[in-house]
């Protein structure tokens, strides 16, 4: 076999008994030719002219014939199949256009509305009978207030991330949930002062009143609406396209900006969680006529079981799934508030109305 550009002889054309000879370099490969979408590769060989063919990488391409180099795709682009073009990525986020998980969680955050809207209802209607007003209907009304807010701010979650609904969707549920944790926490408290002030002469007489629930509530509510600003005055949230995590796709996501902060605004929510938990067992022995204690140890014991499974949860997804986690965590603890704490008590006050009356109340367990 000649060696690469070896010249050759080769009959041109023949006139009569004449035949005219030309110099040609023949082809001469030990090679075949690599295709677009993959680059020359010299190995071991006698001649230069022999080498192998290697795919481009992902991410890579080539589109010419016998490439010596693959092309790097930019950022927001990646190789198709064949490695020989460029195209767009996908770019990935919970969608509401053909996206199953969207969907869901619409339809559960308007269900859970309608819910706790009927519940909220129900509590205004028999507003002034006894196991409403036993257990403070202001703050029924406030905490089931924030659980619709809390099943609405489902939807700043859902939907093409941007700045403003990265810091609106922090923030709200953590603010949200200050105040609903607050409420029981109020709850908790006023039982308590009522107990305590039914004996002669008790000096916690002069708690009781309005200004004691809403002043915990707002004090509740307030530090966590501070720690909030401070994490949006330093370090807010902002959308983040995330071009790495996962080849061929672009994930839109919202980058909490200060870690310190997002984990502030959730250790402040368990502290409030804490609490309450404390408080409500301390209190559990006293009469069921004033006592909620058992109904809001369960929701707190499924507020703190859901987020602090949430938080390794959170760190381990990407993209929209890690979104997904969040949402769940929102409904799950919304709907443990709502289920622990008013089923019961619609359950009496629906089905059970022989129970919902004073002297049942004051010689009876509910």
């Amino acid at each position: 076999m000649p060696s690469c550009g070896t010249p050759g002889v080769k009959i041109v054309r023949q006139m009569g008994s004449t035949s005219v000879y030309q110099q040609q370099i023949p082809v001469s490969r030990c090679s075949n030719q690599c295709s677009p979408g993959s680059r020359k590769k010299t190995g071991k060989t006698i001649h230069a002219c022999c080498y192998d063919c290697d795919t481009c990488s992902e991410g890579e391409i080539s589109n010419i014939t016998d490439a010596d180099n693959c092309i790097k795709c930019p950022d927001d682009e990646w190789s198709n199949e064949k490695r020989d073009q460029c195209q767009r990525k996908i770019i990935e986020f919970i969608s509401y256009h053909n996206d199953t998980i969207a969907a869901v969680f619409s339809f559960l955050s308007i269900f859970g509305c309608l819910i706790t809207s009927l519940i909220l209802g129900i509590f205004i209607y028999y507003r002034d009978t006894p196991i409403v007003k036993a257990n403070n209907r202001n703050l029924s009304y406030l905490l089931l207030v924030s659980i619709i807010l809390n099943f609405l701010s489902i939807f700043l979650f859902l939907g093409r991330p941007i700045d403003v609904t990265c810091r609106l969707r922090e923030t709200t549920f953590g603010i949200i949930f200050s105040i609903a944790i607050s409420s029981l926490l109020a709850k908790t408290v006023m039982v308590c002062v009522a107990f305590k002030s039914t004996k002669p002469g008790s000096p916690w007489r002069k708690w009781l009143g309005v200004k004691l629930p809403y002043t915990i509530v707002l004090l509740g509510s307030s530090i966590q609406a501070v720690i909030c600003l401070i994490w949006l005055s330093i370090s807010p949230p902002f959308q983040d396209l995330d071009t790495q995590s996962y080849p061929g796709k672009i994930i839109i996501q919202c980058n909490e900006g200060s870690v310190i902060g997002f984990y502030s605004v959730l250790g402040y929510m368990g502290l409030l969680a804490a609490v309450s938990f404390v408080l409500v067992f301390m209190v559990r022995t006293l009469p069921d006529s004033f006592n909620e204690a058992k109904y809001i140890t369960f929701s707190m014991l499924l507020f703190c079981s859901v987020w602090i499974s949430m938080i390794p949860a959170h760190l381990s997804t990407r993209g929209k799934y890690m979104v997904a986690v969040e949402i769940f965590a929102v409904m799950v603890s919304s709907a443990g508030l709502l289920g622990c704490v008013f089923f019961p008590k619609c359950h009496i006050i629906l089905c059970k109305s022989e129970m919902n009356k004073k002297t049942f109340i004051f010689s009876k367990n509910i």
